[in-house]
């Protein structure tokens, strides 16, 4: 009987074969905290009696989710965390350098690597082929000071996306297609493993939506076979020695396979407050947009600002609506720069903001007042997520985001392509 992706990677991290449902004991490769997280992860390690970090080159403290910061608050804690990495020889990813999970997925994350964060959203990390999940700051502190963390071993869903895909049509809506069928408690605890033709074709930026995105369905890890496009990826990274190819086993057991036929997909939006409250672009009926947020660890990455830039270029924003654009990480901002990506965006009338988390998390760079209605490429919309809790926020794709910019409320994109 053969392994999951999942049970393939704990396997090897725990130095047995291990199935769903075992508790196991596993060696990790890579641990990052965030600065919301992150102060309180070295409290706990302190707490513990615990001085050393186990590999100081694989830990990571994150300046991203108040970037630059808003508050003397919130400045202490970058002083905090710059000391402890000072101290510890850890590393520091400073003001500027980008969202967590782009930069890490840029720069360390290995397929096959057992990755621990202390932020929901580590599951990015899935799109290398890489079992990367999010814990709380006890979990990471532990990590951090032992280089080991207890997990189960999920079962898997296995989720094939048939087909080609439409015009118009990308990984997010994919993924939002599938929390509106399984729900936002449907994959608890639960590892979706992607594949089918739709998801062989589909590019890193692509996939790494899907996997950010997995947690919204409950699920502990998304993740994709590590092949010719992650090699690629990798390569484009300057990082191809970290290549290696990773797929699950013919025989492997499945607690069960969901199909999806990618010619029935069509621009799909999550309605507030909930990401599986899902609607297609045709439903949605006369919404009027004040913000459009382009960016996030979700659609921040440079293929998803090209894919708004292509349908913007020569055009106007609508005199009601502000667009702001967040690029993932410093790199992808220099990209999007060089290729003139930005400069459409900017001459169509977008703000550009540094690179991190933003308006995201309501903290700053875009927060919401009361009444008023966002269309966001971020991973989540619950209420009172980007400021006032009597907003509202619409979740959809950069193309949907580009067409709504025009339009000043939720337009269908393909239009325009």
């Amino acid at each position: 009987m053969g392994l999951t992706l999942a049970e393939k990677i704990l396997s090897e991290h725990a130095d047995r074969e291990v199935r769903a449902g075992e508790i196991v004991v596993a060696k990790v490769d890579l641990v990052y905290t965030q600065d919301g997280t992150g102060p309180l992860t070295i409290r706990k390690i302190e707490e513990m009696g615990l001085k050393n970090v186990y590999h100081p080159k694989k830990t990571f403290f994150f300046l991203d989710h108040a970037a630059p910061s808003p508050r003397f608050e919130l400045s202490n804690d970058h002083s905090f965390l710059r000391d402890f990495a000072e101290r510890t020889g850890s590393q520091i990813s400073d003001v500027g350098n980008g969202i967590s999970h782009q930069v890490v997925a840029e720069m360390e994350v290995r397929p096959g690597d057992v990755v621990i964060g202390a932020d929901s959203h580590t599951c990015t990390g899935g799109a290398l082929g890489a079992f990367a999940t999010g814990v709380g700051s006890t979990d990471a502190a532990v990590a951090i000071a032992l280089g080991k963390i207890w997990l189960r071993v999920p079962e898997t869903i296995r989720v094939v996306v048939e087909g080609e895909l439409p015009i118009g049509v990308y990984g997010k809506d994919i993924i939002l297609h599938l929390i509106g069928k399984i729900g936002a408690a449907g994959a608890t605890y639960k590892a979706l493993e992607f594949t089918g033709d739709a998801i062989q074709h589909l590019g890193m930026a692509g996939r790494m939506t899907i996997a950010n995105m997995a947690v919204e369905a409950g699920a502990k890890v998304g993740l994709f076979f590590s092949d010719e496009v992650t090699r690629n990826w990798l390569i484009q990274m300057e990082r191809p020695q970290d290549f290696k190819s990773l797929s699950p086993d013919p025989d492997a057991v499945y607690e069960k396979t969901m199909v999806i036929h990618s010619k029935e997909l069509k621009p799909t939006i999550a309605c507030p407050h909930q990401v599986d409250h899902i609607k297609t672009i045709g439903e949605m009926g006369n919404i009027k947009v004040h913000q459009v947020y382009l960016g996030t660890s979700c659609n921040g990455r440079l293929e998803d600002f090209q894919i708004a830039a292509k349908i913007l270029k020569g055009k106007r924003i609508h005199p009601q609506t502000r667009m702001i654009v967040t690029p993932g990480s410093r790199r992808v901002y220099l990209e999007a720069l060089k290729d003139g990506t930005m400069e459409t965006l900017i001459e169509f009338g977008a703000m550009a903001m540094p690179p991190g988390c933003g308006a995201c998390v309501g903290l700053h760079e875009g927060v919401l007042g009361d009444g008023e209605v966002c269309l966001a490429t971020q991973p989540r919309n619950f209420k009172g997520r980007m400021g006032s809790p009597k907003s509202f926020i619409y979740l959809g794709s950069p193309a949907v985001a580009a067409a709504t910019a025009i339009e000043g409320k939720i337009a269908d994109p393909r239009k325009y392509l």
